[in-house]
């Protein structure tokens, strides 16, 4: 690999380590490309084994990538994990990116298992990855970066897969509480970063359409929109799509908040009473 990328972060650095979850494909396997091409060694980390090995193979056999097959909703598992990287005396993780999701789970009413596993890899892998992890980074003395993907579904709530909007919402909390702490803890030597993803295809979208949509961008462009936050200094990193544009996403987002504050009912943008005051918000 030639020169290296630009680091959008002190922690983003040659010879240091990143990990990341759900690194197999997707979101997670483009951001960790970038990281490579910074000059950074990268852990993908994912449940799926011959994903795993695609993955290596589409970054061609890049000697500064590991492997390993981990549930990150076990949390000795993700434990095992973090101390098997400090054993090999590679250094404190640099780069945590708690990435790895499911789709399904479904409304309120669905089966009780499949809530258990949605939240079990989307909200409680994330907090095993920062509990696991993050010790060690505020006990190194090194630069620091953890990114957290989120979903805007955690944020407007839209009816029908109540189970991935309580987690994501989840990640979201966790992450500006955690992003507090940090601050108080370590400065501006480690921070945290909510990453929101628009529409993106991914494995979990291209199950149910085989081509990808002209709406939908692809995991490359949200890579490319998470350094271009990182560099920013964004806390929260909200990407657009082909469809949807980010004053789209902040009056959406505005209008949900709206919900709390003028004391209409639960999620108003999709009641029938509400359909022309919220278009209305919209065209504005």
């Amino acid at each position: 690999m030639n020169a290296s990328l630009p680091s959008p972060h002190p922690a983003i650095a040659k010879g240091r380590i990143a990990v990341v979850t759900g690194g197999a494909s997707g979101i997670g396997l483009a951001c960790a490309g970038k990281f490579l091409a910074s000059g950074m060694r990268v852990c993908l980390v994912d449940r799926d084994e011959a994903a795993l090995a695609s993955a290596t193979a589409e970054l061609r056999g890049e000697d500064r990538v590991l492997t390993r097959v981990v549930n990150v909703a076990d949390r000795s598992a993700v434990e095992a994990l973090a101390a098997e990287l400090a054993a090999a005396r590679l250094g404190p993780v640099s780069v945590l990116m708690n990435n790895a999701a499911m789709g399904g789970g479904g409304d309120v009413l669905a089966d009780p298992g499949g809530w258990e596993r949605l939240i079990g890899v989307n909200l409680m892998g994330v907090f095993n990855g920062v509990s696991a992890f993050l010790p060690a980074m505020l006990e190194g003395g090194q630069p620091g970066l953890v990114i957290n993907t989120g979903s805007k579904q955690g944020i407007t709530q839209p009816p029908g897969n109540t189970a991935y909007n309580v987690a994501k919402a989840g990640v979201k909390a966790l992450t500006e509480g955690l992003a507090h702490t940090l601050r108080e803890k370590a400065g501006e030597r480690i921070t945290a970063h909510l990453l929101i993803p628009g529409f993106t295809y991914t494995g979990m979208i291209q199950r149910h359409l085989p081509e990808k949509p002209a709406a939908a961008w692809t995991p490359g462009q949200v890579a490319d929109e998470l350094f271009a936050g990182l560099a920013r200094g964004d806390f929260y990193i909200l990407c657009p799509d082909n469809e949807t544009t980010l004053d789209m996403d902040r009056k959406r987002m505005a209008w949900a908040m709206g919900d709390l504050v003028e004391n209409r009912p639960a999620l108003s943008r999709w009641h029938p009473d509400y359909k022309a005051a919220f278009d209305t918000f919209m065209a504005q």
